[in-house]
């Protein structure tokens, strides 16, 4: 039985999409667990075909936590589904906050010989993306917590639903502009944008089941890893603008935390990989959207380890330092991506140049660079 996820905070959007695959495929169904009622201690689950709503149940919270209870839930419904024999395409959707990745693997790992996952679809109302990418304020203040101790924010969540997604379904809103639409494209330019009302979404929900192994998820993991994720390219349209900047120099550590504030409200969604002087073996992640940034550590560069373990990476990892390789400093590098109308471009290039080392600072080694700065507590406090 093919499976589609159907995800995003867009929920008018998302439901006219799940609405028009009921419609555009005979024997379809939608599965949904509805997290809103968590603080009561249950999830609100429903299946659905094109006529209406043909079962419910509630399924306990686990571990206090919403998007627990829809993983123990969720394979036992489409095993139900699957043996039935009677369904073409399932349909979950996902609620509100519920990121696609974490269904997408459950799915992918438990379906066996009964139920494939063959794509995942975040829908869009475009006229809203602006508005979510620059909405700092935690999903609790939204309503929108998936548990208790849930600490996401609109922007980070929305950022994440858009770009692991393949397929964004776009739903044709009358309060869409030409700009919203180029800012769309240039979020996620790999994506195949698809009209809602086009008639088009039930070829890309069987898109993974003709002779494949069906939706990749180990290959939408790694396009969102740091180290290989496929980063827009330098663009302006319609007043958007995209601004890639990478360079061959690590940055001083204590000018970039001085500008983290700065750096971090410069866009509406900036993202990438970082090299730091005083931590020359650590590729450092950024992201980056309404106005708060998260940097972690994404394990060692490439460069920092000895021949016998990359064989023990995985192959998109070894691809993406093979690209990015220099006779000098192997894979370290600067790669972030700034994106946001009316960007600031010479500002951004001018801020960043800054914080890299000096020649001076080069010239002078390594054992002037270390400083206490804000990044050790960042860092060894996650570590």
């Amino acid at each position: 039985m093919p499976v589609v996820v159907v995800g995003g905070l867009h929920a008018d959007a998302r439901r006219a999409a799940v609405e028009r695959l009921l419609r555009e495929v005979p024997h379809s169904a939608a599965l949904h667990h509805d997290a809103s009622a968590g603080p009561s201690g249950t999830v609100r689950r429903s299946v659905r075909d094109a006529d209406g709503e043909t079962s419910w149940g509630e399924a306990p919270l686990v571990n206090d936590c919403a998007c627990c209870a829809l993983r123990e839930d969720l394979v036992p419904e489409l095993e139900r589904l699957a043996d039935s024999g009677l369904t073409r395409l399932a349909v979950v959707e996902l609620w509100d906050s519920v990121e696609p990745r974490a269904m997408a693997e459950v799915i992918a790992t438990h379906g066996g010989n009964l139920f494939q996952l063959t794509n995942v679809i975040t829908a869009i109302d475009p006229s809203l993306v602006l508005a979510c990418l620059s909405n700092g304020d935690d999903l609790a203040e939204a309503g929108l917590a998936a548990t208790p101790a849930d600490q996401r924010t609109v922007a980070d969540t929305f950022a994440r639903q858009l770009e692991y997604a393949p397929v964004l379904a776009v739903a044709d809103s009358p309060g869409t502009g030409l700009d919203d639409l180029a800012l769309l494209r240039q979020l996620h330019p790999c994506a195949t944008h698809v009209s809602i009302g086009s008639g088009q979404l039930a070829a890309v929900a069987f898109a993974g089941t003709a002779g494949s192994a069906g939706f990749d998820v180990d290959a939408a993991a790694a396009a969102q890893h740091p180290a290989c994720a496929r980063l827009p390219h330098d663009c302006e349209e319609q007043g958007v603008s995209t601004l890639v900047w990478q360079r061959r120099r690590p940055f001083h550590s204590s000018r970039l935390y001085a500008a983290l504030e700065h750096l971090s409200c410069a866009a509406a969604r900036s993202r990438g990989r970082f090299w730091l002087a005083d931590r020359p073996d650590s590729l450092l992640g950024w992201d980056a959207a309404g106005g708060a940034l998260c940097v972690e550590s994404a394990g060692p560069w490439m460069a920092s380890l000895p021949d016998a373990a990359w064989e023990l990476m995985p192959a998109e990892r070894r691809t993406a330092a093979a690209l990015d390789w220099h006779p000098e400093h192997g894979d370290r590098c600067q790669h972030l991506v700034f994106t946001s109308p009316d960007l600031d471009r010479q500002g951004l290039l001018s801020l960043l140049d800054s914080c890299l080392l000096t020649d001076a600072e080069l010239a002078s080694g390594p054992g002037t660079w270390r400083h206490p700065t804000g990044f050790d507590r960042l860092l060894d406090s996650a570590a």
